[in-house]
């Protein structure tokens, strides 16, 4: 199989689990289309240098997230980000994607409040349900600081609930 065939294969694969991936952390569907191209273009340039030992959902991954973190970053430019992402979280319900009620909406703006770090390391364990390990090579950082990046989010959370209930 020639490299392009062997490529739209994989784009085939994990278009769909990836974009949920980066749609969780960047919260709108135009950012994630955004981004999954991004990823997409990124890993075809480096497709050649791929290191056929490694998963390719890990690679692609590792991808999506910087791309997703990238674009938190480029939007932090533009605009107060964390409202911004706040009034993107309270949108979720009138958004056509989104099939989720109340306490979804309400997860979501919780979620939407957290440091970019901790909001993907949160989407990668509790929605992807990762391994410490994977999480680890994909942000390339220690298990023990992603744990406790994990613990720290989901006690935030839990605060954020309280305070609405």
């Amino acid at each position: 199989m020639d490299k392009r065939r062997e490529f739209e294969s994989i784009v085939r694969e994990y278009s769909e689990q990836l974009y949920w991936q980066i749609r969780r952390i960047v919260l709108t569907h135009e950012d994630a289309n955004d981004v999954l191209q991004n990823t997409f273009l990124k890993a075809w340039n480096a497709y050649d240098t791929f290191n056929r030992d490694s998963k390719m959902s890990t690679w692609l991954t590792r991808i999506a997230i910087n791309e997703s973190l990238d674009q938190l970053r480029r939007n932090k430019h533009l605009a107060s980000a964390a409202a911004e992402d706040l009034s993107v979280a309270k949108g979720l319900l009138a958004d056509d994607y989104f099939d989720g009620d109340a306490t979804e909406a309400m997860l979501q703006e919780a979620i939407a409040s957290l440091p970019d770090v901790q909001r993907t390391v949160f989407t990668l364990r509790y929605f992807e349900e990762m391994k410490y390990s994977d999480i680890s090579k994909i942000l390339n950082t220690s298990e023990g600081a992603l744990k406790a990046s994990y613990h720290i989010a989901v006690k935030k959370i839990t605060e954020y609930f309280k305070q609405r209930d």
